[in-house]
């Protein structure tokens, strides 16, 4: 269900000074499930909803696939020692995953001959560190009230 939100929230429309500043929503749920339950939710997960984000975003398909699985594969990888961390080193280890993430988008976008952007296209990988916190503890709270483990 958290990924359906997400998914959703990824594609509510923003204004054009706003779109830019979007949080991965996808990957920071993916990211909190990984480390959450990585033993259910994986990389085949990551792959099918990178999958869905090329559908729903018009991009090459197994664009966003290749980012999310990157993602899933890196957190569970570290799951055990990011669990540890406090919520503000989550926060900074969570930005370098969705930076490494566009860092592979806009490797794609380059060889297929689009355009390269401005800074703020790294701006979602900011606005997610700041919303990490919030997010770990609302899903944890939905884990742990719908005793997912």
């Amino acid at each position: 269900m958290s990924f359906m939100v997400a998914i959703m929230l990824t594609a509510i429309p923003l204004p054009d000074w706003a779109g830019n500043w979007r949080p991965a929503w996808v990957a920071i749920v993916l990211i909190y499930w990984c480390m959450a339950i990585p033993d259910r939710i994986g990389i085949c997960v990551a792959w099918f909803l990178g999958l869905l984000l090329d559908v729903q975003q018009g991009t090459v398909l197994g664009q966003n696939a290749l980012g999310m699985t990157v993602i899933a594969f890196l957190t569970i990888t570290s799951y055990q020692r990011m669990r540890v961390y406090p919520l503000a080193q989550q926060a900074v280890l969570v930005c370098f995953y969705l930076l490494l993430y566009k860092l592979i988008m806009l490797w794609i976008s380059g060889y297929l001959g689009i355009s390269t952007r401005d800074w703020t296209y790294w701006m979602p990988a900011i606005t997610s560190m700041v919303l990490w916190p919030w997010l770990f503890i609302i899903l944890r709270d939905v884990r742990r009230k719908y005793n997912i483990f």
